[in-house]
């Protein structure tokens, strides 16, 4: 493990504090405290160390944005250098020759026709910028009366009112519904794919749904967006190949915005740069975060074009100016990190290295979760991948939601060395692009062994988990 750099408080110490006083993100806080915290304190590759020396695999890559793994020489080296020039001096009125540099990079990234980029510092305001863009963009080109957005069913989009407007998530957002912008929600298309196999693929529904809506109300929509490819919160639900296309023509046929979500996607997570780039689509506005800087620091992107840029200038007087900023927007440092975390990965999506390792994960994931019968609709595409977990595959008969079974599930993983995070009662899989094949083995045949032992212990499945965690034995399993 490396060496500590600090000197912290004992491990009863820090659980004390963290359930005294830390409010982690999506956490019920009384299921937490049924079982003791995991501090992480350092990392190497794709590997997390936890303050007793314990090795964990990141199996979501710490919440999907990991690329290169912890400790990366060269992202190291990066901040390094940029720590000795200056941590940060605001981009509001000045500039900096990281920033400058990126946005350059970005924009060639992007194509010719997505030359203009805002910084911000998370996805959610990525997308927030986007949509403001958008609405402020028809309001100076004389169409004030499109303000209305159009998503897709199972989407999400981040946790800002637009964004959360946007997105599709009841169960996170359905309480501040009475905030929101006007939008209109499609269904998802249908698609599945298991280790390069197409399992499932209907778009019809989808699109038809689209273009009534597009038809019937064009005047009063400003922008549609969409997560191309993988809808991940969704529960990485996947699209058929040329939706992103479909999509993006009938934006155009109807004079709307096309916003590609691609926070998640993008930076290698499928195995290429950008997901919208590869399928030939340049959306209006195009939002990435995440990956953008290896998983190291915040920062996020809004890119568009110099058409919608150059509406927003004039006189001060005209009022045409943006309003719109964040006190670390295009922090050198995280502009450091991410111009050498993308010069790194380059390579490893040209010459096909992420393809090959894509296929490793794959053909393993589904020797272990295709046939499972407590698994239904395994699924992967890139390093992203899921299932869904039921007490009967044959019949499709669910676990009880009181039982928690994939909190229960990611629980027994950690004692085994695996990070990984439920959602609802479907396991996610986000190795970083880092990993190979003894990882990507790790990971599989740990979360199965995981759902095994769950399943076939004293008692079953169906304890409540308040059950599950009077008797959760936390020790690692060596």
């Amino acid at each position: 493990m490396p060496a500590a750099t600090t000197t912290l408080p004992d491990r009863a110490q820090l659980d004390a504090w963290d359930r005294r006083h830390a409010w982690h993100p999506f956490t019920q806080s009384a299921e937490a405290a049924l079982y003791p915290p995991l501090h992480i304190q350092s990392g190497e590759g794709p590997w997390l160390f936890d303050v007793d020396g314990r090795k964990y695999l990141d199996g979501n890559s710490s919440l999907w944005t990991n690329v290169h793994g912890h400790r990366d020489a060269d992202l190291d080296a990066a901040l390094k250098s940029q720590i000795e020039q200056v941590a940060h001096a605001t981009w509001l009125g000045l500039s900096n020759p990281l920033a400058a540099t990126l946005a350059a990079k970005l924009a060639q990234l992007g194509g010719s026709k997505l030359g203009r980029v805002f910084f911000t510092d998370n996805g959610s305001c990525a997308v927030e910028v986007a949509l403001k863009l958008s609405r402020q963009f028809w309001q100076l080109t004389g169409q004030p009366d499109k303000r209305e957005i159009v998503g897709f069913k199972g989407g999400y989009h981040g946790d800002t009112l637009g964004a959360m407007a946007a997105g599709d998530g009841e169960a996170f957002h359905g309480r501040f519904a009475d905030w929101f912008l006007p939008t209109h929600h499609v269904p998802a298309p249908l698609g599945r794919e298991l280790a390069g196999k197409i399992l499932e693929t209907d778009s019809s529904a989808s699109l038809h749904a689209l273009r009534e809506l597009l038809g019937a109300r064009s005047k009063h929509i400003a922008a549609v967006i969409l997560e191309p490819s993988v809808q991940g919160a969704a529960g990485m639900q996947q699209q058929p190949v040329g939706f992103t296309a479909d999509v993006a023509a009938l934006c155009r046929e109807h004079g709307v915005h096309l916003i590609l979500d691609e926070v998640f996607v993008a930076f290698g997570r499928l195995g290429k740069m950008l997901v919208g780039r590869s399928e030939c689509v340049t959306p209006d506005f195009l939002c990435l975060g995440k990956g953008l800087t290896g998983g190291y620091l915040p920062l996020a992107a809004t890119l568009t074009s110099d058409e919608i840029h150059d509406a927003f200038s004039g006189t001060f007087e005209q009022g045409r100016t943006f309003y719109h900023g964040h006190t670390f927007t295009a922090n050198p440092l995280a502009c450091a990190v991410a111009l050498a975390s993308i010069e790194k990965l380059e390579p490893l999506v040209t010459n096909g290295i992420l393809d090959k390792r894509i296929a490793i994960f794959g053909k393993i994931f589904a020797e272990n979760f295709e046939n499972h019968p407590h698994v239904s609709a395994p699924r992967q595409r890139g390093f992203t991948a899921a299932i869904d977990l039921v007490a009967d595959a044959r019949i499709q008969k669910n676990y009880p939601s009181s039982a928690r079974m994939a909190l229960q599930v990611c629980l027994e993983a950690r004692r085994r060395g695996l990070i990984l995070r439920p959602l609802g009662d479907s396991l996610l899989f986000v190795p970083p692009p880092c990993c190979e094949e003894p990882e990507f083995r790790f990971l599989c045949e740990t979360a199965r062994a995981a759902l095994d032992a769950v399943v076939h212990r004293p008692g079953g499945p169906h304890l409540r988990f308040a059950e599950f965690a009077n008797s959760y034995n936390p020790n690692p399993i060596d």
